[in-house]
């Protein structure tokens, strides 16, 4: 029994230790990543929510306001590889995935070599996404779900880990293509990037009009980005919250809601998909915030970014002028 309990007590400031040590770099990396973008505390915060819970996150803003900025400071701050795609009408699938040449050795004979495209990499900035045709949209289908690419029958690993961060301009629809609701659910979060307020502005004229300095980066070491996903999965979640997530799921469908102003107001509702996804971000805002379990605040943090994207309003919601945010205040509050 004595050797029993000291191997707990050993287990227990075991599992103290990583999580302090979870938590200073966390801190690390928000100080990284706010000394560069100024003001957008609540979108940083959700960037890294999607990182830690080892997924993929859509940023949605007006031209000017740093998404691909953020992106690429995120990726320095995490040590990780980097690849930008801009997005453009006449971009291929293989311009993203890659492509196989066809070469002749010393001897004479021809053989097919895979070279990998820019999606090989741990972070994929995709510029700009609703630009591309529906047909390029969908070569990161299977990329983004499962971590590999197929060409010609023949799979390729992506690095680990591995996550899209893409722009979307909600302005200028012309020649623009709506991300199909497959892709759409892809996406961990949807995150509304907003105009940074007054003081903050004033900072960014300030830092960004004068002599350039850059920024004295300290990155997350080789595997510390992965080690933090693996404990946030590793954290418990109460019964009260998954309940609680279970509910605002289902009273956000048409089929299963008890509201009446949902049942009119939405064509479809959220999937399964989204119910993991709060449950798996509202984690990793808990491990932000210090804590090691979620509570009904980071739930309420994360939903509109799970959510948004996974409904769609019917003639009826868009005619009344209802909006998706306030049907998941109102399932939330109830």
């Amino acid at each position: 029994m004595a050797i029993d309990a000291a191997l707990e007590n050993k287990n227990i400031a075991a599992t103290k230790q990583s999580v302090d040590s979870a938590i200073a770099s966390i801190e690390k990396l928000k100080t990284s990543v706010q000394g560069v973008i100024f003001g957008q505390e609540n979108v940083i915060d959700l960037c890294l929510c999607a990182l830690l819970g080892g997924n993929h996150a859509l940023l949605v803003g007006m031209p000017g306001l740093a998404k691909t900025l953020l992106v690429e400071t995120i990726a320095k701050s995490c040590g990780l590889g980097f690849n930008r795609v801009q997005f453009t009408p006449d971009l291929m699938p293989s311009d993203i995935l890659g492509s196989e040449v066809l070469e002749t050795d010393e001897k004479g004979g021809r053989n097919f070599r895979f070279i990998n495209g820019p999606v090989f990499t741990q972070i994929l900035m995709a510029d700009e996404i609703n630009r591309a045709s529906p047909k390029t949209q969908a070569a990161l289908l299977q990329a983004m779900q499962e971590r590999k690419v197929a060409i010609n029958g023949v799979n390729h690993d992506l690095p680990k880990p591995f996550h899209v961060l893409a722009t979307q301009n909600p302005i200028e629809h012309e020649g623009a293509y709506p991300l199909p609701e497959a892709q759409l659910d892809r996406f961990l979060l949807e995150i509304n990037v907003p105009y940074p307020d007054e003081d903050a502005e004033k900072q960014v004229l300030i830092n960004t009009t004068g002599t350039q300095f850059d920024n004295d980066f300290t990155p997350l070491a080789n595997d510390e980005l992965l080690g933090l996903q693996a404990l946030v999965r590793s954290m418990p979640t109460s019964e009260k919250i998954i309940d609680k997530v279970l509910e605002i799921v289902r009273n956000l469908r048409p089929q299963t809601t008890k509201f009446e102003k949902v049942k009119n107001s939405l064509e479809w509702g959220p999937s399964p998909r989204a119910g993991q996804a709060i449950i798996l971000a509202a984690k990793a805002h808990a491990l932000l915030r210090g804590h090691l379990t979620p509570t009904l605040e980071d739930v309420n943090f994360v939903a509109k970014s799970a959510l948004n994207h996974r409904m769609s309003l019917n003639w009826n919601g868009r005619s009344s002028g209802t909006s998706k945010s306030e049907l998941i205040d109102m399932v939330f509050d109830d």
